[in-house]
């Protein structure tokens, strides 16, 4: 009797488990939408994202509400802009004390691990909050022998490329996991973030194709003076580029090709990650588990890849901001869909814990996409706001307040002492100007719209608490010409 009881609580608890799907969250760094086969590139082939994204949803307009590291993975976590969770650069932890969507799963039941880069708390590599296992890194890491802590029991380099050595923890942590107990994986990946290194494979894949520099690098005529003076400097085209220019800054027409070299480093280490993601299915269908598992793939922030003469993100400009965002998971949709409405990191936390049955994060900006996905929501955002603030160790970027909506993009540039506007504020019709070629701001006819859309923004903001008041900001101490410190590059 008692064996029998027993054997009908381990059925019990392989039922409920069955209930609640797994938990594949992959968050890639600095990863382009136009670096993926699904969202268009010519030459990157992706073909096992691409087909996550033909059995489940593609996002076409995702967005970070911060373009940095940190505060945007703290935004992903928590479902907060940055100046709530208080990540707003990164050097800062995510506070041990504040909830994030894996800690909410634990707590209902959920096997938990993190593996791959964390990059909040630059010099912490200590297990956090919310995680059975936890294996990170501190700073960047590296593409090649990367040293590790395995949650706080031992520090070791594992040798090899990171991406197939986080895919083969996440793969070992899997095959211990039982099936009476949902999970949740989080893989962080440091591909493709600076500085690109591809597997030796795939170095030479793209050496045939050429890269210029984008038009409008040098459309800059009605462009704040700051994105001019930005272009000789660690963040603009004629700078170092992350090391593949060794002599800089150089203008010459020639120079082009360490630009092109470094677009095709970056290129190379997305294969790998397309790799992996190819093993990792494989993994869940062998196991018969993909089914049952929530995939999310996705990138952090933005990049830019010389549009507007810059390199890096931060800035509110279109190739910055923009991100994509792919999930599988057939109770969510059986038929493949593309999502056009504007979906924002702050949005992932809220729709992974409603997906997975598991409570609520109280008092958050984001919202569930579950339902926009499946039957559409005619109350879905047709606007949100980015903020961004000035770093002084990296000084080649205002700080940014802007408003994006289906439409329309207004983005003005606080001096950070309650002055007006340090810069030339910027006025972008998205339907007809995707590429943000003409800024409208010195339009006449435009200024009742621009009066507009900076009442929505101060209301967006109002409502998450930024204020006149509370709005607190580094001093704009402009674009300087200085390399940042080695140790944080």
């Amino acid at each position: 009797m008692l064996r029998s009881f027993f054997c009908f609580l381990l059925l019990a608890a392989a039922c409920h488990a069955a209930d609640r799907p797994n938990v594949l969250f992959v968050l890639c760094d600095d990863l382009r939408q136009d670096a993926l086969g699904c969202y268009g590139s010519k030459h990157v082939k992706t073909p096992h994202i691409d087909r996550l994204a033909n059995e489940g949803v593609l996002f076409q307009n995702a967005f970070c509400t911060t373009s940095l590291c940190s505060p945007s993975r703290a935004s992903i976590l928590s479902g907060l802009y940055a100046h709530t969770h208080g990540v707003t650069n990164n050097f800062t932890e995510y506070p041990a004390a504040m909830d994030s969507f894996p800690q909410v799963l634990q707590k209902a039941g959920y096997a938990t691990a993190y593996i791959g880069k964390y990059h909040m708390g630059e010099e912490n590599d200590e297990p956090r909050p919310g995680y059975d296992y936890f294996v990170t890194h501190k700073g960047q890491g590296k593409y090649f022998d990367t040293e590790f802590n395995f949650h706080g029991k031992k520090r070791e380099v594992v040798k090899g490329y990171y991406t197939t050595v986080v895919t083969d923890m996440t793969l070992d942590w899997l095959k211990q996991q039982k099936a009476s107990k949902p999970w949740c994986m989080f893989l962080g990946h440091k591909a493709p973030h600076s500085f690109y290194t591809p597997e030796p494979k795939y170095e030479h894949t793209f050496d045939d194709v050429r890269v210029p520099y984008p038009a409008t690098a040098f459309q800059l005529d009605d462009k704040p003076k700051w994105i001019k003076e930005r272009l000789y400097t660690w963040h603009g085209i004629y700078g170092p580029l992350f090391d593949w220019r060794k002599k800089f800054p150089d203008d010459r027409p020639e120079a082009v090709k360490d630009f092109e070299n470094m677009v095709h480093g970056y290129w190379g280490t997305v294969l790998s990650v397309d790799d992996s993601m190819g093993r990792l299915r494989a993994y869940l269908e062998e196991t018969g588990q993909l089914d049952n598992t929530l995939i999310v793939f996705m990138g952090d922030n933005g990049l830019l890849e010389g549009e507007h003469g810059m390199v890096d993100k931060r800035t509110a400009h279109e190739a910055s901001l923009s991100i994509p965002i792919v999930a599988r998971y057939p109770a969510l949709t059986k038929a493949a869909k593309k999502i056009p409405q504007q979906v924002l990191t702050v949005d992932m936390a809220p729709s992974v814990l409603e997906l997975c049955g598991a409570p609520a994060l109280p008092k958050i900006h984001g919202k569930s996409w579950a339902k926009l996905v499946k039957e559409g929501d005619p109350d879905w955002r047709k606007s949100w706001f980015y903020h961004y603030n000035y770093e002084k160790q990296f000084p080649y970027t205002p700080n940014v307040r802007a408003i994006r909506t289906d439409e329309w993009k207004y983005i003005h540039y606080p001096h950070g002492n309650g002055s007006p506007d340090r810069h030339l504020a910027e006025l972008y019709n998205l339907k007809d100007d995707p590429g943000e070629t003409k800024n409208l701001i010195g339009k006449p006819e435009l200024a009742s719209k621009v009066a507009k859309l900076q009442a929505e923004l101060a209301k967006l903001m109002a409502a998450t608490g930024l204020t006149p008041a509370t709005d607190k900001m580094p001093l704009d101490e402009g674009i300087k010409t200085a390399l940042p410190d080695a140790k944080i590059r």
